[in-house]
């Protein structure tokens, strides 16, 4: 399923301009479905110059809804759908940037119809949406605006899936394996990696280690990988990856606590960040004069402790933003979306208004308290029982005087045994802070 889109903008960069129109149509693979298109008021002037290209001016979108009040709408449209744009770098960009100021992450995969049509249709003049649609006797009916843009590369996106019937390259993942990986590596490799949680490695031609990674998926996270360009590290690491081992671990946990201690062991190369002890950041909590608990991301060279501590602010939004997801907690509350009024959650009905007094404190800080109550041991001595490699086996994980001592997995027989037992399956670990 695709979702062709089109936006009209107030300038060229997504970090400093903002969308005015977008227009998607729905189409699976054979004909469109649905169809959706809305002014959006941009919170800004548009430029006189913008205006005489797009012919929309500020006073059709006074009236608009802002993008906020369409992202709801946007996010469930195009959900699971492959983002289509003639260009699409320039549309996913500044919709990713609209998304990422209301503290959401909205991620799709995405194909560009300038990239297919150059390979699926060599030797044109000209790419450009207009130009290109003349040459192919495409009628652009609204050019520069997103409903008249967004069907015209409807109609060439038919083309270019007719041309592509037997190539395959409408296929978004097939492009991350094309170019930039080592002679030596056979991508077959990456097909037959398994699609669950555990740690894999990267070795280069001298069969040195490079690289150690943990996912849910091994498949996808090495993929993704491949399509890394963003640094010239990523590309490094994937123009020198010949062979890759794994180890399946079943649980997610198992696989953080077993990456963590082969990347200290082995120290590859590529985890350069990784084989530090440091843990820079924390989440601290305190109370606002309403009496609601606030959490907030902080150093952790302050005088107070943390209640947990991560590698990197990054590490420490993320999970901030998993807590806010699992446990309904208002994004303004924990310092990751900064307003006067609503957080972005409340406006589409997945916050209790705790931010703008909708909910009480006693409510609200129920919920936060369980949120961090995952931070603390209730035990010194205790076993974390997961998920195992098979449905008859589970993983174990022993915590002895409030210290890790190591993993281990047992069948499901002796898990119902004596804690002794269970302990011979134990394997010794490294107490560290991770």
């Amino acid at each position: 399923m695709y979702a062709i889109i089109d936006i009209e903008t107030t300038g060229g960069s997504a970090h400093t301009e903002k969308i005015t129109e977008i227009a998607i149509y729905v189409h699976d693979g054979e004909k469109v479905i649905k169809e959706y298109s809305t002014l959006i008021n941009p919170e800004r002037s548009i430029p006189y110059f913008i205006t005489s290209l797009t012919g929309i001016t500020n006073e059709m979108v006074a009236d608009a809804p802002r993008f906020y009040e369409v992202a709801k709408e946007i996010v469930e449209i195009t959900e699971g759908m492959v983002f289509v744009a003639h260009n699409s770098n320039f549309d996913y960009s500044f919709v990713k940037q609209e998304f990422k100021s209301l503290g959401y992450d909205y991620s799709r995969k995405q194909l560009c119809t300038v990239k297919l049509s150059r390979k699926l249709m060599p030797g044109k003049k000209s790419y450009s949406l207009g130009k290109l649609c003349d040459e192919l006797g495409i009628e652009i009916n609204g050019r520069h605006r997103a409903a008249g843009d967004a069907l015209a590369t409807v109609y060439l996106f038919e083309r270019l899936l007719e041309l592509d019937k037997n190539k395959g390259l409408m296929q978004p993942a097939k492009k991350l394996i094309l170019s930039g990986i080592h002679h030596n590596f056979n991508p077959d490799k990456i097909y037959k990696l398994p699609k669950t949680a555990g740690v894999y490695y990267f070795f280069n031609d001298d069969e040195e280690l490079i690289y150690i990674g943990k996912s849910n998926n091994i498949q996808k996270r090495i993929i993704q990988h491949f399509g890394n360009e963003k640094s010239a590290r990523s590309i490094k690491m994937k123009g020198s990856i010949v062979d890759i081992h794994y180890q399946e671990t079943g649980s997610e946990l198992i696989a953080l606590l077993l990456e963590s201690d082969e990347i200290k062991k082995h120290k590859p190369i590529f985890n350069h960040a990784q084989r530090r002890s440091s843990f820079t950041n924390g989440f601290y909590k305190y109370y606002d004069q309403k009496g609601y608990m606030r959490l907030q991301i902080g150093k952790t060279n302050r005088t107070d402790s943390p209640l947990t501590a991560f590698s990197s602010q990054e590490e420490a939004k993320n999970h901030m933003h998993r807590l806010i997801t699992e446990f309904q907690l208002c994004q303004k509350l924990c310092g990751v979306y900064q307003t006067d009024g609503a957080c972005f959650h409340y406006g589409i009905s997945e916050c209790k208004g705790a931010c703008i007094g909708k909910e009480s404190a006693d409510d609200y800080n129920k919920r936060a308290e369980e949120a961090i109550s995952r931070f603390e041991f209730i035990n010194n001595n205790f076993m974390v029982i997961d998920k195992g490699r098979n449905n008859e086996e589970r993983s174990i994980v022993l915590v002895e005087n409030g210290k890790y001592k190591g993993f281990g997995y047992c069948d499901l027989s002796t898990l119902n045994g004596q804690s002794e037992l269970v302990k011979d399956c134990i394997k010794s670990y490294s107490d560290n802070r991770d």
